[in-house]
């Protein structure tokens, strides 16, 4: 991630919970979008071969209430810190069926909610920490691989 993407990485997490992560942790977050985003896509195609589509559609994405509260708060955010630009690059699609042109368009901002609901995650996880540790973004990861 280029210097001006690490800068807007760092103003992010502070500004969706209070963190303070620093280079170190980008390589984790940007597994952990990619990780989410391909899972999202994994039930994403079923659905729309369930539904006899070879294009997804946004209605198949598992998009749960919390992940669209997460969204909401994401976009909000954005409007400060500009975050968007580099989601776009880190949410590149997996290799499966076609993408419709809508659904593209949604999977920076679905990454910038999953990126907000991990923040709120250290949160819970330890409220008094300012700084995650490596056990806390594996526990993070953890949950998340649990419900997603």
């Amino acid at each position: 991630m280029p210097v001006m993407g690490v800068v807007k990485f760092e103003r992010f997490f502070r500004a969706a919970a209070g963190l303070h992560v620093d280079r170190n942790d980008i390589k984790r977050y940007t597994e952990f979008i990619d990780d989410k985003i391909y899972d999202l896509f994994v039930v994403a195609n079923a659905s729309a071969k369930a539904n006899l589509r070879d294009v997804i559609e946004p209605s198949d994405l598992p998009i749960t209430a919390g992940l669209q509260e997460s969204i909401h708060r994401f976009e909000k955010l954005d409007e400060a810190i500009e975050l968007q630009p580099l989601l776009d690059q880190l949410a590149a699609r997996p290799p499966l069926l076609a993408i419709a042109e809508q659904t593209e368009r949604r999977l920076s901002a679905i990454a910038g909610g999953l990126s907000v609901a991990l923040a709120q995650t250290f949160i819970v996880i330890d409220p008094k920490r300012k700084n995650p540790s490596t056990a806390e973004w594996d526990v993070a990861f953890e949950i998340f691989h649990l419900l997603l």
